[in-house]
């Protein structure tokens, strides 16, 4: 059965979805605390949307509808705070970070519902193996169309997402000499990776879509897990490869980076995307979750290679006028901050030169999530 025609929204509002790991402060291990946590914050009024997620030890907040990146940094830090003042009552840390850096999957605990249930008797261990988090960012669509054009322009931009999102450098105790080693995890499950290259509603719709469905393999967009996918239901495209990082201001400065990017790609600021674009979709994918900034991409038009971090710079620096027009001149400034200081990835290794312990690392990520400064190295 084909999907529900593509919902109309606003163009380039937007909205966040972040993934945030609950920790038992005693020994900075993940806690199943979500169901707890949830009961608590669901007795008074909370800012935006909090759900569980597959483990007992994740949950999820997602921001409303917002126009502009202000007003979305504004409810993203009154979310943190009311998750702080409940994670005291409960006497238990909250942190981002792609992935805890000690953590063991089989230790995890599947969330009591029906989907997750489902998903976990369908993958198995990669169902455990999925605690791991990151944040997703929603751009409104004035079209099917616009969303899949945005969605296929976007793949050039996928490793400036990674790499400014990286914070998974660790891994069950051990250091992944990459800066985001939780898409590995995500690369696991079938419906990974980027969508077909189709650029029209109907077709993608239709045919596409159709197709998929009469093969049993899917029943619902839910069960793509791409990088970058349309939302239909939402009138949307969704990113999915920034890990979360350690702030919410980093996670507001990169959906205002997004949002300036889309309104360049929709005025056709550049050449229209082909299929052989994505011939270097992977390898640019890699250096990014392996290096992070200090990689180096090859462009899809030219081929030319281009070190990662002075691509971002550059980009940045063309999407102000964008930025001017949508006032999110501060999140790029965030994020050119962000490309000459380093990335959280960076600062979680810094932690553990500086204290020797991965369970620092956990008591760092706690406090850069409360909004504390004064642990930085």
């Amino acid at each position: 059965m084909p999907l529900e025609p593509f919902a109309t929204s606003q163009p380039l509002t937007f909205g966040v979805e972040l993934e945030l790991q609950l920790i038992d402060l005693s020994d900075f291990n993940l806690t199943a605390a979500s169901p707890d946590l949830l009961h608590l914050l669901n007795r008074k009024p909370f800012p935006g949307n909090v759900t569980p997620e597959i483990t007992e030890s994740m949950i999820e907040i997602n921001s409303s509808v917002q126009t502009a990146y202000a007003p979305l940094l504004a409810e993203l830090l009154e979310i943190r705070d009311t998750l702080v003042t409940a994670s005291d009552t409960l006497n238990i840390g909250i942190a981002g970070g792609g992935t805890h850096p000690f953590q063991h999957w089989s230790d995890q605990k599947i969330s009591a519902k029906p989907r997750y249930e489902y998903l976990s008797q369908l993958y198995g261990y990669l169902a455990k193996q999925f605690t791991v988090f990151g944040q997703h960012v929603h751009i409104g669509c004035a079209s099917g169309d616009d969303a899949l054009y945005l969605l296929h322009a976007l793949g050039r931009y996928i490793p400036h997402f990674i790499a400014l999102s990286a914070s998974s450098p660790f891994v069950q105790g051990h250091d992944s000499l990459f800066e985001s080693a939780r898409l590995n995890s995500v690369f696991a499950f079938p419906m990974s990776g980027r969508a077909p290259f189709v650029l029209s509603w109907a077709e993608f719709n239709e045919v596409f879509f159709a197709k998929m469905e009469r093969t049993g393999v899917i029943k619902s967009m839910k069960d793509f897990y791409w990088d970058l996918r349309p939302k239909p239901e939402y009138g949307t495209i969704e990113l999915r490869v920034c890990d979360t990082p350690l702030t919410v201001e980093r996670a507001a400065a990169l959906a205002g980076y997004l949002q300036a990017l889309c309104r360049h790609l929709l005025a056709r600021g550049e050449e229209a995307p082909v299929e052989d674009d994505y011939l270097v979709y992977n390898y640019n994918r890699f250096q990014a979750c392996r290096f992070g900034l200090e990689g180096t991409i090859t462009h899809p038009k030219t081929y030319e290679n281009i070190p990662l971090r002075e691509d971002i710079l550059a980009t940045l620096e063309k999407m102000l006028p964008h930025a001017e027009a949508l006032g999110s001149v501060d999140a790029l400034r965030h994020l050119n901050a962000a490309v000459n200081e380093g990335s959280d990835a960076t600062l979680l290794r810094r932690y553990f030169e500086r204290d020797g312990s991965v369970e620092s690392m956990v008591n760092a990520a706690i406090a850069r999530f409360r909004g504390e400064r004064r642990m930085a190295p």
